[in-house]
């Protein structure tokens, strides 16, 4: 789960992050008293949106009177704003967060994450603050200090001292550095973080370090034990169809192919999907119906496969383990005569009563092709969809 740069660098104050002054506003009304509140002669308007490269899609304004604030808060309210990260229909933006501009004199790089070779929580952090830091370890991977931190022990002041140098910070800035990276590794595993980071971390002409910018990602599936995370969601920055499959409780992700992909557990619909592109198809979607499938989950769920533009047909492939095949089976049925589906479908069933499963698509009178071998399946769906 995502949320707003505003949000992020409340949490950051709670670790007595420092950020830039700033004020949240929602129309255009409340700039000219949030500006006289702030302070200052400039300021910077930034749209929230959970996306980057606002400041590529003209959704980070600099402002050097009251009236340019008016006017860049009346262009980006209730606009849709198109960032390099976003698709072509961009995100909507409904508030927009107004800050005192900070004289700099230098930006960095700080994050977390987690390093699934190393499977360790790793710090990323790099001089080259600002930019995107994929590219930078893309072109310049010498400006990227890793490092991972002992699963078994936590982040030591001596740790962050180390990166710090790294980094070629004084002893002042030294010093707010390794309260700002163990503020964030704080937060990192207390609330069950994916990534977190800063960028720009930036040096002021006053000598201190400050977040000019937030990042933070949760653990989906961990969210039931951070009710006051879950509070900071925002649906509106949502995917329509992902939003309405989270109400579901599915895991579907659109994507640009003709095969649609309907299958219990996250590891074999990515097998489903790599085969799909092994034999020369390209899958629609990814969909993980989970283990605790219904025959309302299962319809909803082809209700969300055929509103895919690009869609030409269906495979179906589910291991009964927990979940019985034959229920399954019982639960499609339905599905298509509620749904009415016209598309051409392949269901590969494998697992606990698969064979009674398979005989009860057989004897029904609908259009379904089944097979017991993968393979054989995903062969037979492409073949059908072109």
């Amino acid at each position: 789960m995502h949320i707003h740069e505003y949000q992020a660098k409340k949490l950051f104050n709670h670790k007595h992050i420092q950020t830039p002054k700033g004020i949240l506003i929602y129309s255009v009304t409340q700039a000219n008293d949030a500006c006289k509140t702030l302070g200052g002669s400039i300021w910077v308007i930034k749209a929230q949106i959970h996306a980057g490269g606002r400041g590529k899609g003209g959704g980070i304004i600099l402002c050097s009177s009251i009236e340019e604030v008016k006017n860049a808060c009346g262009k980006l309210l209730n606009s849709r704003l198109i960032t390099p990260q976003t698709d072509a229909k961009g995100l909507p933006v409904s508030q927009i967060l107004i800050e005192i501009w900070e004289n700099i004199t230098n930006e960095l790089y700080l994050g977390l994450l987690i390093d699934r070779k190393t499977k360790k929580i790793t710090v990323l952090a790099s001089t080259k603050g600002g930019m995107d830091i994929e590219k930078v370890a893309r072109k310049t991977p010498n400006k990227i200090i890793k490092f991972g931190i002992n699963p078994l022990g936590h982040l030591s002041v001596q740790d962050c001292t180390f990166i710090a140098k790294k980094l070629d910070l004084h002893f002042k800035l030294t010093k707010q550095f390794n309260n700002i990276l163990l503020g964030l590794y704080e937060i990192f595993t207390q609330k069950d973080v994916n990534l977190i980071e800063i960028n720009p971390l930036v040096i002021t002409k006053e000598n201190n370090l400050l977040a000019l910018d937030g990042k933070i990602d949760f653990d989906d599936n961990a969210l039931y034990r951070h009710k006051d995370i879950i509070a900071l969601r925002d649906i509106s920055q949502e995917d329509e169809k992902e939003r309405l499959a989270n109400t579901y409780q599915l895991n579907y992700i659109s994507l640009n192919g003709t095969i649609g992909c309907m299958v219990n557990g996250a590891g074999l619909a990515m097998a489903t999907m790599d085969l799909i592109e092994h034999f020369g198809g390209s899958p629609a979607n990814f969909l993980d119906v989970g283990g605790g499938t219904t025959a309302d989950r299962v319809a909803k769920a082809f209700e969300l496969i055929q509103t895919e533009k690009n869609i030409k047909g269906i495979l179906v492939n589910i291991f009964g383990g927990i979940v019985h095949c034959d229920l399954i089976a019982q639960g499609i049925l339905q599905a298509i005569e509620k749904v009415r589906l016209t598309l051409p479908i392949v269901v590969r069933l494998e697992g606990t009563n698969a064979t009674n499963g398979l005989k009860l698509l057989d004897k029904a009178k609908v259009d379904i092709h089944t097979e017991s071998d993968l393979n054989k399946a995903t062969i037979k769906i492409i073949k059908l969809a072109k």
